[in-house]
């Protein structure tokens, strides 16, 4: 699959603020990536200026190899879906969804013909009369997503569109995105701070901070095998622990020695170990590799989220079977489910960990 849009050492600042710092980004034709991250990490400044909306301090912008580094929003082939939707309040649903047909002079057959696909594409047969005012978050945020693709562009730049819905109806248009993404066989470049969101609906996720690509890869990739603590940190909840790598396959934590499957860190090295709060199995005392102590205990609804005491160490623990506050308890972690990363190796990647 080839690339459809590509980032060469981008670098913008703003007011003398380093925003973005030599980015190289390749995104592949018909995938939907998700540029994800802290507010201030550079994610929708990168959106921007593949739009056009931005022009970059150095660096190139290819669209399908070609340098659309300095051409305007309105000569790319791509359109963008923004969080408050931008759409016109004196127009009526079909207007607004004709609005950038009837500027490129389209007839008007043509034009009711792409209306009444596009509604019905994002479920909204009949609305083309109604008062965009009278719409719900989610019909509107709809209507803005119909008004970019009636224009047929082969990328749909998507900035926090769903940030201002509540829960359900975000879950909802999660599921609408994923399915107008396979019907359109268009590529989907979504922006968001939400975990959630970017790992529900992406085919690849780009972790962002600071300016800088911290990990790039697939959803369970960045989950299950994050590269330094801040997408550990970041993705999911985490124990980030302080361990010896005492040879290949064995790691030591909190004086206790667990095989692991990690090899290549050398013997006797310092190093971050993470392990997911539900891959913490907890078990009578004296069964597991580490006795400890229910410290905390809440009800999360799916689970229960637990902290245990254990080895100088307070665990954090998910679970559907409830320890009470005060129990006696065993710590077990299967060898696949530890993560074994460098630890930073400067102040400067310390400080970017620190400043999730």
């Amino acid at each position: 699959m080839a690339n459809i849009l590509e980032l060469q050492k981008v670098s913008k600042s703003f007011d003398n603020e380093l925003v973005l710092d030599e980015l190289d980004l390749e995104i592949r034709e018909n995938t939907f990536m998700t540029l994800l991250g802290p507010s201030g990490c550079g994610k929708t400044t990168t959106l921007r200026i593949i739009g056009g909306f931005i022009r970059p301090d150095s660096g190139v912008v290819l669209f399908e190899g070609r340098d659309i580094t300095n051409l305007p929003p309105n000569k790319r082939h791509l359109n963008t879906v923004f969080q408050k939707y931008a759409l016109f309040p004196h127009m009526n649903v079909s207007e607004n969804i004709a609005y950038g047909l009837k500027i490129s002079g389209k007839s008007r057959d043509y034009i009711q013909d792409k209306i009444n696909y596009a509604l019905k594409l994002v479920n909204m047969d009949g609305y083309g009369k109604r008062d965009v005012t009278q719409l719900s978050g989610g019909q509107q945020q709809r209507i803005a997503i119909a008004r970019a693709i009636v224009n047929e562009p082969k990328v749909l730049l998507l900035d926090e569109p769903l940030g201002a819905l509540d829960l359900k109806l975000r879950q909802d248009m999660q599921y609408e995105l994923i399915r107008l993404k396979n019907e359109l066989g268009i590529t989907f470049v979504y922006v968001t701070h939400d975990q959630e969101e970017a790992l529900t609906m992406s085919d690849t996720v780009v972790v962002m901070n600071q300016g800088y690509i911290q990990q790039m890869g697939t959803p369970e990739s960045i989950y299950n095998e994050p590269e330094n603590a801040f997408v550990a940190t970041f993705i999911g909840d985490s124990n980030i622990i302080d361990g010896v790598m005492l040879k290949d396959r064995l790691v030591r934590i909190c004086g206790v020695n667990f095989p692991c499957v990690d090899e290549g860190f050398g013997t006797n090295r310092p190093v971050d170990v993470v392990i997911r709060p539900e891959d913490v199995v907890l078990d009578e005392p004296g069964r597991g590799q580490m006795d400890g102590v229910v410290t905390h205990l809440i009800f999360q609804g799916v689970h229960y989220e637990m902290e245990v005491m254990a080895g100088g160490f307070e665990w954090l623990v998910q679970s559907t079977v409830m320890q009470p506050v005060g129990r006696e308890v065993s710590l077990r972690v299967d060898p696949a489910n530890i993560q074994i990363m460098n630890k930073p190796e400067s102040e400067d990647e310390e400080a970017i960990v620190l400043d999730v």
